[in-house]
């Protein structure tokens, strides 16, 4: 199972809700958790150098994985790939983006955030285009606002694409919408 979508786009929670079903992820915890993601990232540092050694994936199967949408053309078409897409308003993965980057004293992108968002959506949709013409890939699209409003509704679709429909509720109460902090700004709110 992969997990994938734009950094800041809730694939944290993705992953945790899948944890919380009982399925194991493939992790390394070697980024801790912070105020940015309290309850973790569950990443595997491995996964950032697919397109050079892919041999982590010898470690996956049966377990949940994070893959940067960028890195998902870089996956071996040996594998038949279960994958996840998380969408979220672009705005407010910039957001978040920016906050996470300001926290930590790093510089963000250079480009006009208009500009960047149009990167963003064409690399999503790239991504998300490759994965559904390749015959190995099963995906799901999952939006964030759609867990954090009704996360029984969007857990039960996610147990079901993971072949755990039993494991909806445990999914569900996974989902802590605290978190839910850099909200899209809508004019005379």
């Amino acid at each position: 199972m992969i997990v994938s979508g734009l950094p800041r786009s809730g694939t944290s929670m993705a992953m945790r809700m899948l944890a919380a079903a009982g399925i194991p992820l493939l992790t390394d915890a070697l980024r801790p958790p912070d105020e940015d993601n309290p309850l973790g990232y569950f990443e595997l540092e491995a996964v950032k150098k697919t397109r050079d050694d892919p041999s982590w994936l010898a470690d996956a199967p049966g377990k949940a994985v994070k893959v940067i949408h960028a890195l998902l053309q870089c996956l071996p078409p040996t594998h038949h790939y279960r994958i996840i897409f998380m969408h979220r308003d672009l705005d407010e993965v910039l957001a978040s983006q920016r906050r996470m980057l300001e926290r930590s004293g790093r510089l963000g992108a250079s480009m006009p955030p208009e500009a960047l968002k149009r990167v963003f959506a064409s690399q999503l949709q790239s991504a998300r285009r490759w994965a559904e013409t390749q015959p190995n890939c099963a995906c799901l699209d999952v939006h964030y606002h759609e867990v954090i409003h009704a996360p029984a509704a969007q857990a039960a679709r996610m147990a079901s694409f993971a072949g755990i429909p039993d494991k909806a509720a445990e999914m569900a109460a996974a989902v802590d919408a605290s978190l839910y902090r850099r909200r899209r700004q809508v004019p005379g709110q």
